[in-house]
């Protein structure tokens, strides 16, 4: 059992840490705020979808990651300085959250007081009518079983995993800001959204002097662009943080995939394919190719200058990453000691017209 000394003694080396690794060039993840708040998270998160599923599909419960292979991830990515963990209540049906729960137990307090939990509520947890959503009823009452399962007092970030056209997005809100009042959570946000439905959701908080959503996370990667036109500009302009998720595109842009038939066991492709289907052309081989090239004359993986990519972005963005084992986050430190220039930026950028 730990003494106070002991706590103090962890404590202390766990901010020796922090300012060794703020302290060096490469090699190490940084940390920034999250959008216009106080929050310091690392500029890479940790992405835990993969936990006991494979996502919010039932068809993928089970699979996955196993609670051992979780908490080597886990404690792969917490010895690199990654300070974030993003997780839902549906991903794996809660084995997520509770692989997360279980390794946080055996760290202790220390660990906790400094890690930084995600997780989200919208997907169905059951086959019963009132067991997804956005309702106040569906939010209330996932939230405590999220705060179960982590075995916390509370969930620092908490989002909306997509939008309900069910529920009126004002008793979502509502809902949320309740949540804040009571400490359950910290800072609420939104995934899958779209600009138009954020900036209405902005109003809607300003309006009603209710808690506001302070960062958006959607799907966005060299590969998948789109947010360029409306939500990027209003993350400028409004002081959001935002977290893309699928930042290596399913795979896509680690070089995974070499032909339009040749996809690895056990792979996205193999697997959940459906979201990546409008990429099966040869334009995007092609402009695979040179990308390779690129990361190949800077002497990294395409993984590693896909996340460089993010972080160079002129607006600031935080990926997730899921990485499948530990030897995944090899790309991190790549990513971060590229440092490229808005000129290479560009460049990069001009690989994928029309993405």
């Amino acid at each position: 059992m730990q003494t106070i000394q002991d706590v103090a003694n962890l404590r202390t080396s766990y901010t020796q840490t922090l300012i060794a690794n703020a302290n060096k060039d490469v090699d190490t993840v940084r940390y920034t705020n999250l959008g216009r708040t106080g929050l310091q998270i690392s500029v890479i998160g940790l992405g835990c979808g993969n936990f006991g599923g494979i996502g919010s599909s039932p068809a993928f419960f089970g699979k996955g990651e196993t609670e051992e292979e979780a908490f080597a991830i886990m404690d792969a990515a917490w010895e690199m300085g990654i300070n974030n963990f993003d997780t839902a209540d549906a991903y794996g049906c809660g084995r997520s959250e509770t692989a997360i729960g279980k390794w946080l137990k055996g760290k202790g307090a220390v660990v906790r007081d400094h890690l930084i939990l995600t997780s989200k509520v919208f997907n169905p947890v059951g086959d019963g009518p009132n067991d997804h959503g956005l309702s106040r009823r569906h939010i209330l009452r996932q939230v405590e079983r999220s705060l179960q399962r982590l075995g916390v007092d509370h969930i620092d970030m908490y989002l909306m995993h997509e939008p309900d056209p069910r529920t009126p997005l004002e008793e979502t809100i509502r809902a949320m800001d309740n949540l804040v009042r009571q400490g359950k959570v910290h800072y609420i946000g939104a995934s899958n959204m779209p600009g138009w439905l954020m900036t209405k959701a902005l109003w809607i908080s300003d309006k009603y002097n209710l808690t506001r959503f302070d960062w958006v996370q959607n799907s966005y990667s060299l590969l998948e662009q789109g947010d360029d036109r409306e939500v990027l500009p209003l993350c400028a302009d409004q002081g959001l943080g935002y977290t893309p998720f699928s930042p290596l595109a399913g795979g896509w842009l680690t070089g995974k995939y070499q032909s339009m038939s040749d996809f690895p066991e056990g792979s996205r492709m193999t697997m959940r394919p459906e979201p990546y289907q409008k990429l099966l052309n040869q334009s995007t081989f092609d402009a695979l190719a040179k990308f390779k090239a690129e990361a190949d004359k800077r002497g990294v993986s395409m993984s590693g200058l896909a996340l460089a990519w993010l972080l160079s972005h002129p607006i600031p963005m935080q990926p997730i990453i899921g990485p499948r084992k530990p030897a995944h986050l090899d790309p991190v430190p790549e990513a971060l000691g590229l440092n490229l220039t808005r000129e290479e930026h560009d460049q990069l950028t001009a690989l994928f017209p029309g993405f």
